[in-house]
């Protein structure tokens, strides 16, 4: 087994994850992969729009501490708040404040980016649109389509880039 990391695009309606792993030398990439990289998995978990707030949190402490537990990761990487609206920061800093905990409780070193540091890694460009990046997720990772949601693929691109600032 190989470095595993997990990337987390925090959100309480949806959080995107993606799980890339750093293979020995003598482990063979997929086609077209980035050599010494590959995908674990990914996804994402939702919660309810008429759910209580409290409720939706619940579910992501659970479902976060499963995927911790299934998976192992070895570092976790976060993207670092950015604003949008008033009422949607204040829920993803819920959510966040959530993600923070689980991964203290288990214990889990974590580092942040920025939207822009992750462009930056994966297209060279800090400015590069989503389709870009989803693109560039999808050929490092020898994959043959953009993982969707667009949440998993950008929990899949903050993996990336923590992998290549190794």
């Amino acid at each position: 087994m190989g470095h595993r990391i997990l990337g987390l695009d925090p959100g309480l309606a949806i959080l995107g994850f993606g799980i890339i792993e750093g293979l020995a030398p003598e482990a063979a990439p997929a086609a077209g992969a980035q050599e010494g990289v590959a995908v674990v998995d990914f996804g994402v978990i939702e919660t309810p729009a008429k759910t209580p707030v409290g409720d939706r949190l619940c579910t992501i402490y659970t479902d976060l501490h499963s995927l911790l537990n299934q998976f192992k990761p070895d570092l976790v990487v976060i993207e670092k708040f950015f604003f949008y609206r008033m009422g949607n920061t204040i829920l993803v800093a819920q959510a966040r404040g959530v993600v923070m905990l689980v991964l203290a409780q288990h214990s889990l070193p974590y580092i942040e980016f920025t939207p822009a540091q992750v462009k930056q890694a994966l297209t060279g460009y800090g400015n590069a649109d989503k389709a870009e990046v989803q693109e560039a997720v999808a050929r490092e990772l020898g994959l043959d389509r953009i993982p969707r949601p667009d949440d998993a693929a950008d929990g899949l691109a903050l993996a990336l880039a923590a992998w290549y600032q190794r």
